[in-house]
């Protein structure tokens, strides 16, 4: 042992879809320009469930989870005086890894890097293998970006760092979202509320929010977080109450991250305002669209985005608010997991357990 820090750390590895392991990994020594946290947190969402089932077909042996937060244990003097954070500060990890350097980073645009790497993907077969927060100690790459995060905040709030930064950057930044627009959110999980956050800070005119019937709690709580309507889609007709809603002109935004479903995205069609944006952030497994029609959107000049991670403007924006605690946004925060539990945290997220119903959920590997 180094300082308190074990030679070994509890890790839950995947080995195969749907099948993760208890595992003792070494943890790697630090040198000048990297990193080791001790987690204290780390988010689950539905690419957690994605890649427990194979879907996105991640390497495997692999130690998941990508919305790390922890405390710095060791670091390296380079880190640290790049970084601007010290042994004993709370950070929260970007999920994105990249080169700085290609011409997609130096237009601001890293989530586009061309050897872009997600941490909780990278297998055990490279080093130092401890590459997900999955873990009690996760070891930072010299390329990470970190943010500092209250300390006083309770770890399980302080989280939410990842599921509002995208709300932010999916829902505002991505559709330049203004004052007065009419935002449309096709899903209700924990990005979908998130996203509703996020409009209402930055002063959206109307924010209309749909899910399914079993999504009553979460439509709900969309309310609370201020939606100004929600559509039941198993008993209302969505198209036609957002002409009724937006007086037949549709939104200014669209913003689609429901999981798997693929109707939602030929909806989003018939949902948004002539030149408005959709921003497609769900992942459906690949799956085609049925009835897409291209034409639309070449007739009403409608902007397609695709979204896949937070930047570092999202991230900023989300911790700010969290730290503000003007948003109730613990109210989002449904269930806590031991460590050893992520297969639990896992299918309770995706409803595989009777009974239960999660809409934000994380492991305390500190609390086993």
């Amino acid at each position: 042992m180094t300082a308190g820090i074990p030679s070994k750390t509890l890790a839950m590895v995947q080995t195969a879809p749907r099948r993760l392991e208890a595992q003792e990994l070494p943890i790697p020594g630090i040198r000048d320009d990297d990193a080791l946290l001790r987690i204290e947190a780390c988010g689950i969402c539905g690419s957690d469930y994605e890649q427990f089932e194979g879907t996105l077909r991640t390497p495997v042996p692999v130690v998941p989870g990508h919305e790390p937060l922890g405390t710095i244990a060791k670091i390296g003097d380079g880190a640290a005086k790049r970084w601007g954070v010290d042994v004993g500060d709370r950070v929260a990890v970007e999920t994105m890894l990249t080169c700085r350097f290609c011409p997609a980073c130096l237009a601001g645009d890293y989530p586009l890097c061309r050897s872009r790497r997600i941490y909780s993907y990278i297998p055990l077969a490279e080093p130092p293998g401890l590459w997900g927060a999955y873990a009690e100690y996760m070891y930072l790459a010299p390329n990470s970006i970190v943010h500092k995060v209250d300390p006083a905040l309770p770890p399980e709030i302080a989280v939410l760092f990842n599921p509002l930064g995208a709300g932010f950057r999916w829902a505002v930044e991505i559709p330049q979202t203004r004052p007065g627009d009419t935002v449309l959110i096709l899903g209700p999980g924990q990005r979908g509320l998130a996203s509703v956050i996020a409009c209402r800070e930055v002063g959206a005119g109307t924010v209309i929010v749909t899910g399914l019937a079993a999504d009553a709690r979460k439509l709900a709580l969309a309310r609370e977080f201020g939606a100004d309507h929600t559509i039941d889609v198993e008993n209302e007709d969505t198209r036609q109450r957002v002409r009724e809603i937006t007086d037949g002109r549709g939104a200014d935004v669209v913003v689609e991250v429901s999981s798997y479903a693929t109707a939602p995205v030929a909806e989003a069609l018939d949902c948004a305002a002539p030149g408005g944006t959709i921003v497609l952030a769900g992942i459906k497994g690949f799956a085609p669209i049925p009835d897409f029609i291209s034409d639309k959107i070449v007739i009403q000049e409608i902007a397609i985005r695709g979204a896949l991670g937070v930047t570092s403007t999202g991230y900023a924006s989300a911790i700010r608010l969290i730290e503000s605690r003007r948003s109730p946004i613990e109210k989002m925060h449904t269930h806590d997991f031991s460590l050893r539990d992520a297969e639990l945290a896992i299918r309770t997220l995706a409803r595989e357990i009777p009974g239960e119903e999660s809409i934000h959920s994380c492991l305390l590997p500190g609390r086993d």
